[in-house]
This record gives C-alpha cells, structure tokens and sequence, in this order.
C-alpha cells in the first residue's frame, strides 16, 4: 500500500527539482547579448562599445534574479565595454549593507551589430 503512494511522491519531487533548477539557468545567467544600436552604443578609442549605463543596468537587474542565488546589489556602475573579444572593465557596486561589490565583466564574443557579454557573482 505504501509503495503506491512512493511513486507520485517522489516523481513530483523530481519535477520540482528539476524545475528550480531549469528556472535557476533561466533567469540567473550571467551572459547577455545586446544589440549595438544608437540607444546602446558609444565609442571608446575609435572603437565601437556598449554603454555602461547599459552594462550597469543589465548587471543589477541579473545579479540577484533569484533569492538562491547571488547577493543583492544596487548603485551598480560600470564604464563604457569596448565591442572587443576579450575586452574586459570592472563595475562596481554596493551589497545590501553598503559594503563595495567589484563585479568583472568581460566581452565573450563582438560582431558588427551585437556584443555578447557577461558578468561574474
């Protein structure tokens, strides 16, 4: 009698599990590819870069998308992030006790219109 009720218990676990963590990969990625667009581009050198502004935004929205996960930050600033593979700029920000939280962010891969980018907890 008990094995019957084992089964759906357990399968239901399962399901929750595997739930939290396809919505930990979903929503608390640290990549993001943006368009470089007159609204989110600048130039930095000659060269074509992503806005910090932008940068910075992006960061603070995704660092702590999830209670599990990260701490929570805010006052997030970044520079200007070179349209460059390998390019690399530090942010900073504040945690919830107003201690200083340096968040590396480093460009993963540039074309003519977008840049992939992504930041490190």
């Amino acid at each position: 009698m008990q094995r019957k009720y084992l089964v759906p218990v357990v399968g239901t676990a399962v399901a929750v599990i595997a739930g939290g963590v396809v919505l930990t990969l979903t929503l608390g990625g640290t990549e993001s590819t943006t368009e470089l667009d007159s609204q989110s581009s600048v130039t930095v050198d000659g060269e074509k870069a992503l806005s910090g502004n932008v940068v910075g935004g992006r960061t603070q929205s995704k660092y702590h998308a999830l209670p599990w996960l990260g701490t929570s930050v805010k006052d997030v600033r970044c520079p200007d992030l070179k349209a460059v593979a390998g390019a690399k700029v530090t942010c900073t920000a504040k945690d919830g006790d107003g201690e200083a939280v340096s968040i590396p962010v480093s460009v993963v891969d540039a074309e003519g219109s977008s840049v992939t980018w992504k930041f490190e907890r």
